[in-house]
């Protein structure tokens, strides 16, 4: 198979603990994809979605690049790349356009609208004043209304006088999506296009059906956490919060005196998003380094530290959805997504905390 193949889609993903790249193979009519190779890697050089050393996150992505070629027999030349980080921005707003033409008699009259006109309302909605290092990373239409006819979702065709859209920014520094682009570019891969991560896994792992009755994307990496809401079949209100799942690793590191990549498999293995589902008589061994003294720990008095943790990110995830106007219309809850989403217990004390349904996301419709 050649990369030129319009079916073939590859993405790569920059993350503070991970990079992976993607290579899948899109089959629009079956509206199935089929994964032929994955790339993954420690990351190195990322910090909450910045660069911090260049070199070394070139290293990372030229690594997860090769691994995934290598499984998929495909050589990468171009590829969307996801983009994170606390510099991420969300802001509603809308714009509003005439839609008349003249009669010979000098009466105005209704005229049809075209995706000309639908280009300039969105051209219109987006023309808002933003600091000179902030750039447009998305442009997504809430609604549009004709006249007095609203929540039109798609206006071509329908005749009025007056077109207006809502729609839905997502803003980012424009240093640090060009530096993140330019490490790719090194490599000799065109970078397609930018996707906010929140974003890409919400297209990911949701339906039509939550889209349009209310849901919250949560995805927690290890730096950041990115939260998209969606209401009415539009994104509502999205929001980067610069705390992630490596504070909880980091938390368990101080507390056991233990180094990082330690507390981190501790973490995974032994820890409880609620301490009262956790046993308080599983003790395990903590690990000794220089003739250290034997030590071991309860999975119970792990577990009260991460959940206080967790508790806090829980309470700032709150607040931002409580921005979105549409907190108390979320009929599907929260779909939590991301690495630190794999903590043990952390559905039931999100559906706990936040009184709504809270599951897990996971991709639709890949195979491979």
């Amino acid at each position: 198979m050649k990369i030129s193949d319009k079916n073939t889609q590859i993405g790569i993903d920059i993350g503070t603990s991970k990079i992976c790249c993607a290579i899948t193979e899109i089959n629009s009519d079956e509206g199935s994809n089929k994964i032929l190779g994955v790339g993954n890697v420690p990351s190195q050089g990322i910090k909450k979605g910045s660069i911090v050393h260049r070199d070394r996150v070139m290293d990372a992505i030229e690594a997860a690049v090769r691994e995934a070629e290598l499984m998929a027999g495909i050589k990468v030349n171009r590829a969307m790349l996801s983009i994170s980080g606390d510099h991420i921005r969300g802001i509603n707003t809308q714009g509003a356009i005439a839609i008349q033409k003249s009669s010979a008699r000098n009466v105005p009259m209704e005229q049809e609208i075209t995706q000309n006109d639908v280009s300039r309302v969105l051209e219109l909605a987006k023309a808002v004043s933003l600091p000179v290092d902030r750039e447009i990373l998305h442009i997504l239409p809430q609604e549009y209304l004709i006249d007095t006819m609203d929540s039109i979702k798609d206006p071509v065709g329908m005749s009025g006088r007056r077109l207006e859209a809502k729609v839905h920014l997502i803003t980012m520094a424009a240093t640090t999506a060009k530096n993140l682009v330019n490490c790719v570019h090194e490599m000799a891969i065109d970078v397609e296009g930018l996707v906010f991560q929140a974003l890409a896994s919400a297209i990911a792992t949701l339906d039509t059906d939550e889209k349009e009755l209310g849901v919250a994307v949560v995805d927690i990496g290890a730096g950041t956490t990115d939260i998209t809401v969606f209401y009415d079949g539009g994104v509502r209100h999205s929001a980067v919060i610069g705390v992630g799942a490596s504070t909880v690793t980091n938390d368990i590191a101080v507390m056991l005196q233990i180094g990082m990549e330690d507390a981190e498999q501790i973490k995974l293995k032994y820890a409880s998003a609620k301490a009262s589902m956790s046993s308080t008589e599983l003790e395990f061994d903590l690990p000794v380094k220089n003739g250290g003294i034997a030590r071991k720990v309860s999975e119970h008095e792990l577990s009260r530290y991460v959940e206080a943790r967790m508790i806090e990110l829980i309470q700032l995830i709150g607040r931002e959805i409580a921005r979105s106007d549409v907190s108390d219309q979320l009929t599907y809850g929260l779909v939590l997504t991301g690495g630190g989403a794999m903590l043990r217990n952390l559905v039931p004390l999100a559906q706990e905390k936040f009184n709504m349904p809270v599951r897990i996301g996971r991709p639709k419709n890949f195979s491979g």
